[in-house]
């Protein structure tokens, strides 16, 4: 739901929240940024799709609840008993879990950033949320909206990124070898260094992306991708490209009606 459309909280269910009355099939209507839910005991409470930016829930019990696709942008979840909670695309940037009890939460495409805060020796990076230097190699992430995010130095290795649009996110350093990023978005993202070796990259679209530095051995296809403006294309690497066969280079990227061939030689 967009933020625009959200409902004022009226003080009656803010009440019922605290208490942990709450009727569970409205609070996604409601606007809940900023709310003030310290201490508050709100497990098994059900914030589906809810909008918490800002939510101060530091202490709050919120065992079992369901956070799926919750905007946590922010939120103050220190000390928070998370136990058993859906996080599932969840949005964590930013949050402070510090201190949070994150015991058989479920995190599987919550996102994250350098500025979360999370419980010590917490186990992030193999927890199936996205972010810098997660580990999701294997993922499948078919399909996904990865806009915009934050995944340097991630190990995406075997990945299944077809269809995902990574329209300007930051994989930095990224390990890719072996993905599958058939008909993948990643206009505009920035993939200094990262190490493509391997890679499906059928149909991906790459307008004006960062290449400066990418490893690009043995990718298994590049037909009909678009290269149009990348930025930072080594010539050696322009040149091992325009070598793939007639078969690859002259098919038409069916979003942007451009030719392999053609795209790499527009700068």
């Amino acid at each position: 739901m967009n933020p625009s459309t959200l409902l004022p909280l009226p003080p009656e269910l803010l009440t019922d929240l605290k208490a942990g009355l709450a009727n569970q099939e409205t609070l996604s209507q409601f606007d809940l940024r900023g709310v003030d839910l310290r201490g508050a005991n709100l497990s098994k409470m059900c914030f589906l799709g809810a909008h918490l930016m800002g939510a101060i829930l530091s202490e709050a019990n919120l065992q079992g609840a369901d956070l799926r696709g919750a905007n946590l942008q922010g939120a103050d979840l220190r000390g928070a008993n998370l136990l058993d909670a859906s996080l599932n695309r969840a949005m964590l940037q930013g949050a402070d879990l510090s201190g949070a009890n994150l015991t058989e939460a479920r995190l599987q495409v919550a996102y994250y950033d350098r500025e979360t805060v999370w419980p010590q020796d917490y186990p992030y990076k193999t927890s199936g949320a996205i972010g810098p230097r997660a580990i999701l190699n294997g993922a499948y992430l078919s399909t996904a909206n990865l806009r915009d995010a934050d995944l340097q130095n991630t190990n995406l290795i075997g990945a299944y990124l077809n269809g995902t649009d990574l329209t300007g996110a930051n994989l930095e350093n990224a390990r890719l070898s072996g993905a599958n990023l058939r008909l993948a978005f990643l206009t505009g993202a920035y993939l200094r260094n990262a190490r493509l070796n391997g890679v499906d990259l059928q149909g991906v679209d790459l307008r004006a992306a960062d290449l400066s530095g990418v490893e690009i051995e043995h990718l298994q296809s590049i037909a009909g991708a678009d290269f149009s403006l990348v930025q930072g294309l080594s010539e050696a690497n322009r040149a091992k490209l325009l070598a793939r066969s007639s078969a690859e280079l002259d098919v038409w990227n069916s979003y942007t009606r451009r030719t392999t061939r053609q795209s790499l030689t527009i700068s």
